[in-house]
C-alpha cells in the first residue's frame, strides 16, 4: 500500500531540512505558512512566511555551528490535512548538548504545508539549551 501523500510531503520536508535544501523547503510550504516554536529560548516564537521560517532554520544551524541533527522516527496522518511527526534531535551550543525527542503537528492544505506546531518532550531542557 502506498504511503499517504501528506506523509510523503512531510518526509520530503525532513529530508530537505536534513540536507539544508532551503529551495525545496520553500516549495513545500504555503507563502504564508507559520512555524510555531515552543519555549523561551532565542529561537522560540512564531515565524510567519517563507523568509522568516527559512531564516529561523538558518539561525538554528548558525547557533549550533552545524551540529543540529534530526532523525525522523514516525509520521502519522489523519487524511483530513494533518500530519504528526515524532523525531529525535541532537545539537551542541556554547558548551551545552541537547539530546531530546520532539514532534511537529503539520497542517496541510492541498499540497502545501500551512502551519507547523512544534512540540518537545522536555521543555525545560530545551529552554536551558537555547538560553
Amino acid at each position: 500500500m502506498a504511503e499517504h501523500p501528506n506523509a510523503q510531503l512531510v518526509r520530503k520536508g525532513y529530508d530537505a531540512f536534513t540536507r539544508g535544501d532551503m529551495d525545496t523547503l520553500r516549495g513545500l510550504m504555503a507563502a504564508d505558512a507559520t512555524h510555531h516554536v515552543p519555549g523561551t529560548g532565542i529561537l522560540s516564537g512564531d515565524f510567519k512566511g517563507h523568509d522568516a521560517i527559512l531564516d529561523m532554520y538558518r539561525r538554528l544551524g548558525e547557533e549550533t555551528e552545524g551540529t543540529f541533527r534530526v532523525e525522523l522516527r514516525q509520521v502519522l496522518v489523519d487524511g483530513r490535512g494533518h500530519a504528526v511527526t515524532l523525531h529525535h534531535f541532537t545539537a551542541d551550543r556554547r558548551g551545552r548538548h541537547v539530546d531530546e525527542d520532539g514532534g511537529i503537528v503539520f497542517r496541510i492544505v492541498g499540497d502545501k504545508i500551512t502551519d507547523l506546531d512544534e512540540c518537545v518532550a522536555d521543555l525545560d531542557v530545551v529552554n536551558d539549551f537555547w538560553s
